[in-house]
């Protein structure tokens, strides 16, 4: 079971993975899609609701990350990052933000950086060996894209 403290404010997270079961299905006509578990996407609402603030940090770009941005008034969206922790360490910087006010959600080695760098971080059983490793991780019960996001938000906001 994930335990935060009540002190965090930001949810910064990875997409794929974490939202996604990190499968890309590519259509007939070449166009690439993401499959959400509605689970998750209650999360956002009810983290949204309780007035916490998700930024997320991808380093992919896609159609599904814009659509919670707009449904949730996402401002901190990052698609398309190869290197995250510059993204992460400038939206610390940018809303002052100290190591009890945000926890990091990452699976794979492009998140090591972020998670090593946050006090409170969480990431997915399927994550990659070397981040299931990094000390001080909590890992949730559910994999990515079935309802782990939303174990942090009924952590958080439940």
């Amino acid at each position: 079971m994930i335990k935060l403290p009540e002190s965090i404010k930001w949810i910064i997270t990875d997409f794929d993975g974490i939202m996604t079961d990190n499968c890309v299905y590519i259509h007939d006509d070449g166009v690439m899609a993401r499959k959400l578990n509605f689970k998750d996407v209650i999360g956002f609402s009810m983290l949204w609701k309780k007035g916490y603030k998700i930024a997320i940090i991808s380093g992919e770009k896609n159609f599904a990350i814009e659509t919670l941005a707009k449904k949730f008034d996402i401002n901190e969206v990052h698609q398309n990052i190869r290197i995250k922790i510059d993204i992460l360490k400038s939206i610390v910087e940018k809303y002052n933000l100290s190591s009890e006010e945000f926890v990091y959600i990452g699976d794979d080695i492009n998140d090591i950086e972020c998670l090593e760098y946050a006090k409170y971080k969480i990431t997915v059983p399927q994550a990659v060996e070397k981040v299931k490793q990094i000390q001080g991780i909590q890992i949730t019960t559910a994999n990515g894209g079935s309802g782990a996001f939303r174990e942090v938000a009924d952590c958080l906001a439940g």
